[in-house]
């Protein structure tokens, strides 16, 4: 977004100083100026805000159609670092070793505290962030992507605009075969936020959370899903502005076009029930 010019310089520095062969950087500015950038990184301003899987999505077409020129892209929020120099190197013989791996997620950690948010770590079963597992979904912020998953799949919902956009493409790779891993020995340095600070927060979550069922659920499991976490949202006792713009969000979604609907398969259920997160929840 243009607003944190010397984190996006320690990130870039981080990047250039991984182990193995560089790394090609490209920088979107989101509807922003971008700041000089070191020698080699390319940047790409863009006219407007496209919201964070629009930006995203501009930077993968920059590696040509789909990622097709390279076989890996990294995503990584511009206020984050990468503090150790073998994470590159590590992602490289991750996707080597196993053809099926189609998203690593990397660990978040505060930088000065160590800590990881519950939030940061992408299963039910949270409490272990030094745990690495099989999930059904991932960080953001801070993940790497075959490009053969894009190629095959799409890129992600740029309607979306922000939340939730991960777990939809998650869903379409899924449900294509491909495997998503969270890998806790791979870190990304984030400072600690709330998400829920933004006013926008609650009503892009509640509106992309039925987008997603109705875009990816089987029919019988939308009211079940969508069910299920408004009971959530409620058991969390929002304040009244937060839970007044959470239902206008909800209704919203019902009301607007979620875009291209391709239902999940039972078998992919199925495989999300194994992995320890039904798409009920």
């Amino acid at each position: 977004m243009g607003d944190r010019p010397v984190e996006l310089r320690a990130l870039l520095d981080s990047v250039a100083g991984q182990r193995g062969d560089p790394v090609e950087v490209v920088v979107v500015g989101n509807g922003a100026e971008l700041p000089e950038l070191p020698e080699g990184v390319r940047g790409i301003e863009l006219p407007e805000n496209l919201g964070i899987p629009g930006g995203r999505n501009v930077g993968i077409e920059a590696f040509g159609p789909g990622g097709t020129d390279v076989d890996v892209l990294l995503f990584l929020d511009d206020d984050g670092l990468l503090p150790d120099k073998e994470t590159a190197e590590l992602v490289r013989e991750a996707f080597a070793a196993d053809a099926q791996l189609g998203i690593i997620s990397f660990r978040i950690a505060d930088p000065d505290t160590g800590v990881t948010q519950r939030r940061h770590v992408p299963r039910l079963r949270a409490s272990d962030p030094m745990r690495s597992s099989r999930v059904t979904t991932f960080l953001g912020g801070a993940n790497a992507v075959r490009t053969a998953v894009f190629q095959k799949v799409g890129g992600l919902p740029e309607n979306f605009f922000y939340a939730h956009e991960e777990t939809d493409l998650a869903w379409r790779a899924l449900d294509a075969g491909w495997a998503i891993d969270y890998r806790a020995d791979l870190l990304l340095h984030h400072p600690t936020t709330a998400p829920s600070r933004h006013a926008m927060y609650h009503r892009m979550v509640a509106r992309n959370r039925v987008w997603l069922a109705r875009r990816n659920l089987p029919l019988p499991l939308i009211p079940v899903y969508l069910g299920v976490w408004l009971l959530l949202t409620l058991v969390r006792r929002p304040s009244w502005p937060a839970l007044r713009a959470w239902f206008a969000g909800f209704a919203e979604g019902w009301r607007t076009s979620c875009g291209q609907r391709r239902a999940m398969r039972w078998r992919t259920v199925w495989r999300l029930t194994r992995l320890g997160r039904p798409p009920v929840i």
